[in-house]
């Protein structure tokens, strides 16, 4: 793969249209759709080898995944789910590192140092890309932590991967319920912290500026948008607003009203990464991936289509780099 030829993924938890398919059934419908390069998916827990022999029989590569991992906990979890990665023609795992340590207390920057570090060890074992990326729930939500972290694993003379899943800092602004939720309220509203990626000086701008973006998640969210009230999460509360359609959901297939300009923020954040990748000839970038998917924070229980959206921003994608750089991303599978 060229610097230029991205690979274009699609979540695994949105390979459907309102229920979870079976695994041979997700593969077909991503090799039907023509439009994507890869499954954005690690081998399933108990259903690893059904996951490996349905990549090799559809042909369609599952070239990035995830999973969440509890330093102090998982480190033995790591090492099982990286080698059924390789097994499955991985080239990039994303580390979602929680908050919390198991032994109850937040995670330190230099425990998280320690857990990348010896995830990249396992990785460059087996020829995987580590990465670790902003989300809520994980350490990464309190977005002042990011840089720090990032400056510790370079000083250790070891890149940090950063996966830039921009809809969990837009859901952020106008919203004092969410920065509360990772204690950066007083500096947003101090300036200290800016969110809005129209501004100079915004948290966005500054991890791209260190040019560590090797994965780009591309989920619209709208900023203190409507919570999903289809599904509720622990607790009976409706999920977090981590999700809004990228094009315009048929009547009854949800809740609230749709506005094409709440999508814009997402496309303006996509577009300037591309853009960076485009005129950055050391740009690290090499994964997309299309993230409308399921659970309570996103689209679970929502009437309408998971997959067709994410067809939907995939298309959205391959035209926006030709106008960026006027060539194609790679093929589809």
């Amino acid at each position: 793969m060229t610097r230029k030829n991205l690979s274009l993924g699609c979540n695994g938890r949105g390979v459907m249209h309102h229920a979870v398919l079976p695994v041979e059934e997700q593969f077909r419908l991503l090799r039907d759709s023509g439009v994507f390069d890869h499954f954005d998916r690690i081998p399933q827990p108990g259903e690893e080898r059904a996951y490996v022999e349905a990549s090799n029989r559809f042909g369609v590569p599952m070239t990035t995944g995830l999973w969440t991992y509890q330093v102090g906990r998982d480190e033995g979890l790591l090492r099982h789910n990286l080698e059924w990665a390789q097994r499955a023609g991985a080239e990039c795992h994303n580390l979602m590192i929680l908050t919390h340590h198991a032994q109850g207390h937040v995670v330190t920057d230099d425990e998280v140092v320690e857990f990348y570090l010896r995830a990249m060890e396992e990785g460059d074992r087996l020829g995987i890309t580590i990465a670790a990326e902003v989300h809520i729930y994980m350490f990464t939500e309190d977005f002042r932590r990011i840089t720090p972290v990032a400056e510790k694993v370079r000083a250790r003379g070891v890149p940090f991967n950063f996966v830039l899943d921009h809809s969990h800092v837009l859901l952020k602004i106008e919203s004092p319920e969410e920065q509360d939720a990772c204690g950066i309220r007083a500096d947003v509203e101090s300036g200290r912290l800016i969110l809005d990626p129209h501004e100079p000086g915004n948290v966005i701008d500054e991890w791209l500026a260190q040019n560590m973006v090797v994965w780009l998640q591309t989920r619209p969210v709208a900023p203190n948008g409507p919570k999903n009230t289809a599904m509720t999460g622990p607790g009976g509360r409706y999920g977090r607003a981590c999700q809004y359609p990228f094009r315009r959901p048929a009547p009854g297939e949800w809740e609230h009203d749709w506005h094409a300009w709440k999508v814009e923020p997402s496309k303006y954040v996509a577009r300037k990464v591309l853009q960076h990748h485009h005129d950055r000839a050391d740009s690290p970038l090499r994964w997309l991936t299309t993230d409308m998917i399921d659970m309570a924070d996103y689209g679970g229980g929502v009437g309408y289509s998971l997959f067709e959206q994410n067809v939907a921003i995939a298309h959205w994608l391959r035209e926006t780099w030709r106008e960026i750089a006027g060539t194609d991303l790679k093929a589809g599978c």
